[in-house]
């Protein structure tokens, strides 16, 4: 069923992209009637993005209790947050850094000269201080966090309710079961709610094209491409780092994770993926205790591919102004957007927001923002993919440095709900220790 899904979702965006570009050539001077088909086709999308945030606020915190819980002491527990939170400054760091260099390598705005006029703005930034971070991690109500699909504020719940539930012991297995058998309902109905996604990649593809037409991707051909090209060696770098560690086994990884990484790209939706994220690694041999902590963590700090969009934009649009920025005021940068990139995870638009912020702080045109709207989408789904592959990378390595890592099931086998008795509950699929 994996595989057949995986060509449906191909099959989709090329189906997409013809039907795209032939609406906007013959509507293409009916611009009312081009919007409304375009609004039609996109609600495709849009229905199957509202089934996964359906799923995703009570599948995270399922996963994070029971896997908190599960790891039975506090020591695990800070030596796994150790490690992640160590990776992903890390990975930060590197993302960022490599977007600064080829920025100034390439120089894609240079020769632009467009002149400040004014703002753009209706992007709020004013929020995108420490302080407002540390207020917006700590939830006022779990109700809340879940209804709006704040997995930061999700995962601080989990983190103390998983505590609890293991120090409480034999009086919290009932709500441990009761999280067990959540999981499972949840990535049931997400086998359900995955039908129809070569519809939501098929609209979502058309919509687009059929708005801008495939000209777009020309005109700003070579700011996609070097950006394209970025990301390739930020992704090479991760998957050198995983064959370094996992030898063999690391090719396999791409196997196991190629259906989430297209369902990412092709929705720009790092939601969209991430319960088959979770089943992917559980066959990859990584336990549920483990994923269920570092991948939804990771979903919140471990953005390598929008924070290398960050700095890459944020050098175009000054460039494209003819702005020098001294190799200070690009480190000052850097550090700047290591701080507010913290802070996106669940915004829509979210690189875009960052961006924004950061051009006011460092006297740069805010109305720059504009010449990224038009490709902004195409540049969402590079990044997004990204995010993906760097927090399946992270979780796999993480596991792997626990010594916890087990053996892979065939790819080709369906996965199935292992019995109540296995030790690891939140594993799908045969328990191979």
């Amino acid at each position: 069923m994996a595989r057949r899904l995986t060509l449906f979702i191909m099959i989709g965006m090329v189906a997409g992209i013809i039907l795209g570009s032939v609406l906007h050539t013959a509507l293409g001077a009916n611009a009312k009637t081009l919007g409304d088909v375009a609004g039609l086709l996109n609600l495709l999308p849009e229905v199957f993005l509202r089934l996964i945030k359906m799923i995703i606020a009570p599948l995270v915190m399922a996963t994070l209790i029971t896997g908190i819980a599960a790891m039975g002491d506090s020591s695990a527990l800070g030596r796994i947050g150790g490690r992640a939170l160590g990776w992903f400054v890390a990975s930060s760091l590197g993302s960022i850094g490599l977007g600064l260099v080829l920025v100034n390598l390439f120089q894609p705005g240079h020769g632009l000269h467009f002149v400040s006029s004014g703002s753009v703005g209706a992007l709020a930034t004013g929020d995108f201080t420490f302080r407002h971070f540390v207020l917006e991690v700590v939830p006022t109500s779990v109700i809340a966090a879940m209804a709006e699909n704040n997995v930061l504020q999700i995962l601080v719940f989990s983190l103390f309710a998983g505590i609890a539930l293991s120090a409480i012991g034999e009086r919290g297995e009932p709500l441990v079961r009761g999280a067990e058998a959540l999981v499972d309902m949840m990535l049931t109905m997400t086998g359900y709610v995955m039908m129809a996604a070569p519809l939501a990649v098929f609209g979502a593809l058309a919509s687009v094209i059929a708005t801008r037409g495939l000209g777009i991707i020309i005109t700003y051909g070579e700011f996609v491409a070097e950006f394209y090209g970025g990301l390739l060696l930020f992704s090479a770098a991760l998957f050198g780092l995983s064959a370094l560690f996992l030898g063999r086994r690391a090719p396999l990884l791409l196997r196991y994770i190629r259906e989430p990484l297209l369902l990412a790209y092709s929705t720009a939706s790092s939601e969209s993926a991430l319960p088959r994220l979770f089943e992917a690694l559980d066959a990859y041999g990584v336990p549920r205790r483990i994923s269920g902590f570092v991948l939804p963590l990771g979903y919140s700090f471990n953005l390598g591919g929008s924070m290398m969009y960050t700095s890459f934009a944020t050098l175009f649009i000054a460039q494209a102004y003819n702005i020098p920025l001294s190799a200070g005021q690009q480190v000052a940068m850097l550090l700047t957007l290591m701080i507010t990139s913290k802070g996106i995870a669940g915004v829509p638009r979210a690189s875009l927001v960052v961006i924004s912020a950061t051009l006011t702080q460092f006297g740069l045109p805010i109305e720059g923002i504009a010449l990224l709207l038009g490709v902004d989408t195409f540049l969402d789904m590079g990044r997004t993919v990204t995010n993906v592959f760097g927090n399946a990378v992270a979780t796999v390595l993480i596991t792997h440095w626990e010594g916890m890592l087990q053996v892979p099931l065939d790819p080709a086998m369906p996965l199935a709900t292992p019995p109540h008795d296995t030790p690891d509950h939140g594993r799908r699929g045969l328990h191979l220790d």
